[in-house]
């Protein structure tokens, strides 16, 4: 996960570890980058507006390599523009912050899919059913 607000960084980080993902936090694109390669079957969720490269633009640096992992945009900004672009570069889903479980773990499940994956989820006690 990619995001350069620290406490959502670490919210999104501790949700997805309790619902038994394994999560890997960056606070920018370079530092993601700089991070060596992705491993197989990932999925990366990315904020759209950060310093330094935007989530956008490590989209696009990311297919300029063939990398074809499945990307799922957040953000705390209604963007149209920034949507339509995501979604046609072949982002999985972009979805609005703050995101119910729900409907990340649903993104998620639709990017594993795209990795043919297959895994059994459940929502950590005590948060969205």
């Amino acid at each position: 996960m990619v995001d350069d607000d620290p406490s959502a960084r670490s919210a999104l980080g501790r949700l997805l570890k309790s619902a038994g993902f394994q999560a890997k936090l960056f606070p920018s694109a370079q530092e993601f980058l700089d991070n060596g390669p992705v491993e197989p079957g990932a999925v990366i969720i990315l904020d759209v507006r950060m310093p330094g490269l935007s989530g956008l633009e490590l989209q696009k640096k990311l297919q300029a390599t063939g990398e074809t992992l499945p990307i799922i945009f957040l953000t705390a900004f209604e963007d149209p523009r920034a949507r339509s672009e995501a979604l046609g570069q072949g982002a999985v889903a972009f979805l609005q912050k703050p995101v119910e479980e729900t409907v990340l773990f649903e993104a998620i499940k639709k990017a594993e899919s795209k990795n043919g994956k297959i895994r059994n989820y459940s929502v950590a006690p005590g948060t969205d059913k």
